[in-house]
């Protein structure tokens, strides 16, 4: 079991209210555990609660390094995972607001190479 607490009602709700305004939907995010080298030093990996969900083939996750810590990433496939250039936020709306706007970025600039 892992010493980090599950998301609490505060957090999910601040994740579903910020899916909403993305999306403009409800949005109900997956919950799951996922494991994270929290020390890039050391091997030993931690488990952590994460908030999962999909939108048109892409994948986000939203994971609780510590109980005020959080750590994002978006992917289509394996070899294309991107993050928002900050490994950690503080912050869970900071985290998800970036998260969801780099996403969105990442889209529109792919839409102009075409």
């Amino acid at each position: 079991m892992s010493a980090i607490g599950n998301f609490t009602d505060s957090e999910l709700w601040i994740i579903r209210t910020t899916l909403e305004e993305r999306y403009g939907k409800t949005i109900e995010p997956e919950l799951a555990d996922t494991e994270l080298r929290l020390n890039p030093y050391a091997t030993e990996l931690t488990e952590c609660p994460a908030a999962y969900w999909e939108d048109q083939g892409c994948h986000f996750i939203v994971c609780k390094s510590d109980n005020s810590r959080y750590r994002c990433q978006f992917y289509y496939r394996v070899h294309q995972m991107y993050g928002t250039g900050v490994e950690e936020y503080d912050d869970l709306s900071e985290c998800m607001v970036t998260l969801l706007q780099v996403q969105a970025d990442h889209v529109a600039s792919s839409n102009r190479d075409l």
